[in-house]
């Protein structure tokens, strides 16, 4: 199982790294050999299955449509006018998304199999029970919700600021070092008395947090860990807002509202006084050895060095750390959300909702 879940981030890893390299260095022609490609190992696939001849001749033509789209797209569209700036570089990103148009056809194809096979004839559709018509229609439900988010967040100025911002990152060396400061510190020694650690699940709108709203589904997409109540001393990782090299840094509630409906759920774990005194010296520890924020990790669910990663990646390691985590999972396939919806045995106590921008 485990060997398997290192195959799975090895592969997403690798389709990370040629989406990146296809959209900052792909060219017309290259995008034009991985159509055709595509179109031949899918058209041979085809024609060496046990589907029946006329299934062969239609899935081939369709096949030959979509590259000649793909083609003429990447020709009329993403390679016309002017090669540089933000908006070609978000036109060669429609050149990526594109090659899985046919792959798209196969899995309707193959939808399409199934349904033969099972209902060959329409008096055996009287079979589909209502709770399966209930579910395909709360699909169909959720499908059109995410276009509609997806549309919305991936704007053109979210993604002019993420790509802007990228250059920033490194996924292979620390870029934050001693960005806490001793008073920080004495904060956190002073909140000893106090035996909780303070979850702090927000939805904040940063143009990250929106994007990865869209995979997730989720609305709130960052975790923070504070040792007091008041949130003097909240921390996690995070990009740094232009203000912090991206990594481990104390954060300002003030930049947590960047959305009309921005908010924050405050939840607390009990933390006897020795393993809150175990999380301040290994959060002392990254800060004095370095960090960077796993943006890369964000999608392959891989970190090539410790102490490179992501918000809800810390938050959990931090607890594994001290014994206080309590739920298993591997660090890098924890999301923000799983704080809460996976404390089966209720460790967590709400305390307050933060609702920023509220009249």
């Amino acid at each position: 199982m485990r060997l398997k879940r290192i195959n799975i981030d090895i592969m997403r890893f690798l389709v990370f790294t040629v989406i990146v390299y296809l959209v900052a260095a792909g060219s017309v022609n290259l995008f034009a050999i991985i159509y055709v490609v595509t179109f031949l190992v899918l058209t041979m696939q085809m024609w060496t299955s046990k589907s029946g001849w006329r299934n062969k001749i239609i899935m081939s033509v369709l096949y030959f449509i979509a590259m000649i789209v793909q083609l003429s797209f990447n020709e009329v569209i993403v390679y016309s006018g002017m090669q540089a700036g933000i908006f070609f570089e978000l036109k060669k990103m429609f050149a990526v998304l594109i090659i899985m148009v046919p792959f798209f056809m196969v899995y309707l194809n193959y939808l399409y199999a199934l349904q033969r096979r099972f209902f060959p004839v329409i008096r055996d559709a009287s079979a589909v029970s209502y709770e399966m018509i209930k579910a395909a229609y709360s699909r169909v439900g959720t499908l059109k919700n995410t276009i509609i988010k997806s549309r919305e967040t991936l704007s053109r100025d979210n993604l002019a600021e993420i790509v802007r911002d990228i250059p920033r990152h490194s996924y292979t060396k620390y870029l934050n070092k001693n960005t806490l400061t001793d008073e920080f510190f004495r904060e956190c020694e002073a909140s000893l008395s106090d035996e909780h650690l303070y979850l702090v699940i927000s939805s904040t709108g940063s143009s990250g947090s929106e994007v990865i709203s869209v995979f997730t589904q989720k609305e709130y997409n960052h975790v923070s860990i504070s040792f007091d109540r008041d949130l003097k001393t909240i921390l996690s990782y995070n990009g740094g807002g232009n203000v912090s090299p991206p990594g481990l840094n104390q954060e300002e509630l003030k930049y947590f509202c960047r959305k009309e409906d921005a908010s924050m759920l405050v939840y607390r774990l009990e933390a006897p006084k020795e393993k809150k005194r175990i999380v301040i010296d290994k959060i002392r520890e990254i800060n004095q050895n370095g960090s960077a924020y796993n943006l890369v990790g964000l999608v392959t669910r891989v970190s090539l060095r410790p102490n490179i990663m992501f918000c809800s990646q810390f938050v959990y390691s931090i607890l594994k750390v001290a014994g206080l985590n309590y739920f298993m999972e591997k660090a890098a396939s924890v999301k923000p959300t799983d704080f809460i919806e996976r404390d089966y045995f209720r460790k967590l106590e709400f305390c307050y909702e933060i609702r920023f921008n509220q009249q």
